[in-house]
């Protein structure tokens, strides 16, 4: 009976450490998340930033060679 008591705590203290370790993983896949979100925004305002830089400069004369080529 004792081994048997002595298995079932085991299994019980192997059980709440993986719970624990699941909780650890799952809340720092939490933070990533919001990491991998707030890069997306700043992607997201930085290709319109470009987008409209690239249109100005289409918009700008064109470049010719100077005289005294």
């Amino acid at each position: 009976m004792s081994d048997e008591t002595n298995r079932i705590t085991q299994l019980e203290e192997m059980l709440a450490h993986q719970a624990k370790t699941i909780e650890e993983l799952s809340d720092q896949l939490a933070d990533q998340w919001k990491i991998v979100e707030q890069m997306r925004t700043k992607l997201d305002r930085l290709t319109e930033r470009f987008l409209s830089l690239e249109e100005q400069s289409l918009d700008a004369p064109a470049i010719t060679r100077p005289p005294h080529y």
